[in-house]
């Protein structure tokens, strides 16, 4: 993988990685910038879409060998199941011939200034960043080799690392990588064209899928720290009673009840903020106390009034009704091939159908939690988040000083999905210890006030009309997509899709159809709509895939062979010059990422195959295939599905064919797709917020299903497309998702004629 703009520093001498590694040894950083960064910031800046934070700055690497040999790799990025804690570390081993079992991994805190962009989210760290690892790893090995030179007055040539030592090859007398650093760190650092990366036979770990995620063991046996389990000296505990209705605020509140339960210390109101409020607080009133159940005992103590304010009408089923009329109207012209009001109008055939996806949530299984400490001009912040260079920057603006006072240690996190990119639990936190006079406060947040009061996966509504010729072949196809925003959370609600959303599966529509038209509708944020693992992905390949299975049923055709007619020859699709805005692409170029149909109908070809499509099956039992690209990945899946007499639905197996590029980390690769078999089932059966009077109907998972252990998939199968390194990584946690909806209900109708175009399913067969 090529990068031209790299820059690699020796920083030995400097005191900026005083308190993250050791300085006693070589240390290196390597600072590689994106080809479109300054495009992605105008993109962004603009109010056109792009990544939040502006533009994409990769970060510094940073790297020590102490003279005991240790290695000492900074992760700047958050662990979530996603592995990257591992996996980029893993890289930055295996290129300087580090042993493995020598690495010492330990996270940064948030700040952006010197580690670049820190969001986990996208799907983009290894995307990003294996190539400066690979960097960061050789330029040491080769400084490593050239100290073992002069120290042995041989000629380079002569020497050559090898697991952790440095081996003169003539002799076969070796030195240690701990006895090398010192004088290795006098040397001057190589440029990025003098440095020899590893050919990919040479590889120990890259590419393997033989290195264990480094906290496994502490995470399988519970001694693994989250933030919800962290403690400081003198800390209380706050909960925190919110507004039940997004831009509702507190009128009258017993304080003088609740200070009289037991263990209560203070009460305070928290300030709300007027959308759009990015990640502030809702507001509310806060009980501090000695200890949690003293703050959720004082809580019930409130009897809190509110006044709703303006999204008291929000109702799930009207909000349907409304975005369902917007579906059926035309709409803004998103990109335009064609004309396809005329082939539409002269077509032998015209079928339309309608698709809709309900709020989500991410349900993490721990909670958001953080701890704060505001003393004496500065801030500390310990908390589960995505983001901890966004979350220092809006605790530092929040509080009014520097973010240079702000200081945010960055846990475990059990789960995020896109929640914990949000920091308001953080900024509550940082908010009552400021007003607790100094005392850290952690803010404790129940299952109820995470499923109540979250971000939410955003309701949508797609309307696709397809028209066929006297063949049967589609001459036209017409998207529209009618869902709220996420960037109603950035700017006055722009009632519909941005960029930023249109790029998450739909303007990159890869159908060979000569007449195609994508139109998004208006749809009004009622509540706080965030990122949600995939994103609009979900809807927008749940209608698109369901509806390439229901047009081969008209037509009586195969599933597989009509969408792999639907994606047509291997080609790249290059819609830049039929889109009516700015054109996101996951924030990389679309020279390096097409949009490449040869390799979508690979992974559609290869999950059929490897789940024996067209086999002899049970009665009661159906296959669903769907695929999509999405986070610059190409994924196809199988679904098998099994339907008893009362309409209950099991799923014996799933296979996917996963295309992410070169793979870095075959083990992780597998554990994201077996537990995007798990999203995705539970998606496809469960997920469902409804809103009524504004509230949140659901309180807890008694009401808001998700998948149980027992129903997860049996055998879930992972098919990862062999590339060398020459071919760029692309995602990996998030694109497992979204085409596991439609294949498992385009699988439902296959085994029972019965179609699904509303998720969740519910009780839908057994009704």
């Amino acid at each position: 993988m090529k990068h031209d703009n790299f820059q690699i520093k020796n920083v030995s001498r400097r005191n900026m990685l005083k308190g993250v590694v050791s300085a006693g040894g070589l240390v290196l950083a390597a600072q590689v910038f994106p080809r479109d960064a300054l495009a992605e910031e105008k993109l962004y800046n603009t109010g056109a879409g792009g990544m939040p934070g502006g533009a994409v700055w990769d970060p510094h690497v940073f790297v020590s060998i102490s003279p005991d040999g240790t290695v000492t790799i900074v992760t700047h990025r958050s662990e979530m199941g996603t592995g990257s804690r591992t996996s980029l570390p893993m890289v930055v081993a295996d290129e300087m011939e580090a042993d493995w079992s020598k690495v010492k991994i330990v996270q940064a805190p948030g700040d952006e200034q010197k580690y670049g962009n820190q969001d986990t989210d996208g799907s983009r760290s290894i995307r990003h960043f294996v190539q400066p690892m690979r960097t960061c790893g050789a330029a040491m090995r080769q400084m490593l080799e050239k100290a073992a030179a002069i120290a042995w007055s041989v000629p380079d040539t002569e020497v050559r690392a090898q697991n952790h030592f440095v081996v003169h090859t003539p002799s076969g007398k070796k030195i240690g990588y701990g006895e090398l650093a010192a004088a290795a760190s006098a040397l001057p650092t190589p440029s990025f064209k003098r440095i020899a990366f590893k050919q990919p036979s040479e590889f120990r770990y890259i590419g393997k899928g033989n290195v264990p995620i480094i906290d496994l063991t502490n995470i399988t046996t519970g001694k693994a720290n989250y933030a919800q389990d962290i403690r400081v000296d003198g800390m209380k505990y706050a909960v925190v009673a919110r507004p039940p209705v997004v831009g509702g605020k507190a009128t009258k509140w017993n304080a003088d009840a609740a200070m009289k339960v037991p263990g209560v210390v203070k009460v305070i109101a928290i300030p709300a903020t007027p959308a759009p409020g990015k990640f502030a607080p809702l507001g509310g009133i806060a009980v501090v106390a000695n200890n949690t159940w003293a703050a959720l005992r004082g809580r019930e103590a409130l009897a809190v009034q509110w006044e709703d304010g303006p999204n008291k009408d929000y109702d799930s089923s009207k909000f349907k009704e409304q975005m369902a009329a917007s579906a059926r109207k035309p709409g803004k012209v998103e990109r335009n091939e064609g004309d396809v009001d005329a082939a539409l109008k002269g077509a032998a055939k015209v079928i339309e159908r309608e698709y809709y996806i309900p709020h989500g949530h991410h349900a993490t299984m721990e909670p958001p939690a953080a701890v704060a400490k505001v003393a004496g001009g500065k801030a500390e912040i310990w908390s589960c988040v995505q983001s901890p260079g966004g979350t220092r920057g809006d605790v530092a603006g929040l509080l009014g000083m520097p973010e240079s006072a702000v200081t945010v240690n960055v846990t475990l996190l059990g789960g995020g999905f896109g929640r914990k990119s949000k920091c308001d639990f953080a900024l509550e936190a940082a908010i009552l210890s400021r007003d607790m006079g100094g005392t850290p406060v952690k803010v404790v947040w129940t299952r109820e006030d995470d499923i109540q009061h979250g971000f939410y996966h955003s309701v949508s509504y797609q309307h696709v009309t397809a028209g066929l010729d006297s063949s049967g072949k589609v001459v036209a196809w017409r998207h529209r997509s009618v869902s709220p925003s996420l960037m109603s959370n950035f700017m006055p609600d722009p009632k519909r899709e941005s960029a930023l959303e249109l790029g998450l599966g739909l303007i990159d529509t890869p159908f060979n159809v000569p007449n195609l038209r994508l139109e998004t509708g208006e749809a009004v944020a009622k509540t706080r709509i965030g990122w949600f693992r995939s994103v609009n992905n979900i809807p927008h390949a749940f209608a698109m895939q369901s509806m390439v299975a229901e047009l081969a049923n008209e037509l009586g055709r195969d599933p597989k062979d009509f969408l792999l007619e639907m994606i047509g020859p291997a080609r790249i699709v290059d819609p830049r010059k039929t889109v009516s805005s700015e054109l996101w692409n996951y924030g990389d170029p679309w020279d390096t990422y097409p949009v490449d149909t040869g390799r979508m109908r690979a992974v559609v070809e290869r999950a059929a195959k490897e789940a024996g499509w067209g086999r002899k099956l049970p009665k009661g039992h159906g296959l669903g295939i769907a695929v999509q690209r999405s986070f610059l990945s190409y994924v196809a899946t199988v679904v098998e599905v099994a339907v008893d007499a009362n309409g209950t639905v099991s799923v014996p197996r799933v296979d996917t064919a996963f295309d992410c590029g070169f793979c870095v980390n075959p083990e992780r690769v597998r554990s994201q797709v077996e537990g995007a078999a798990v999203m995705g089932l539970s998606i496809a059966k469960y997920t469902e917020i409804t809103f009524k009077g504004g509230r949140v109907q659901q309180s807890n998972f008694g009401d808001y299903k998700v998948l149980r252990i027992g129903e997860g998939a049996m055998n879930v199968r992972t098919h990862i497309m062999p590339h060398g390194i020459e071919v760029p990584s692309s995602g990996v946690g998030e694109p497992g998702v979204p085409p596991f909806a439609p294949a498992f209900i385009n699988a439902v109708f296959a085994a029972t004629g019965k179609r699904i175009r509303n998720l969740p399913l519910g009780d839908q067969l057994s009704a």
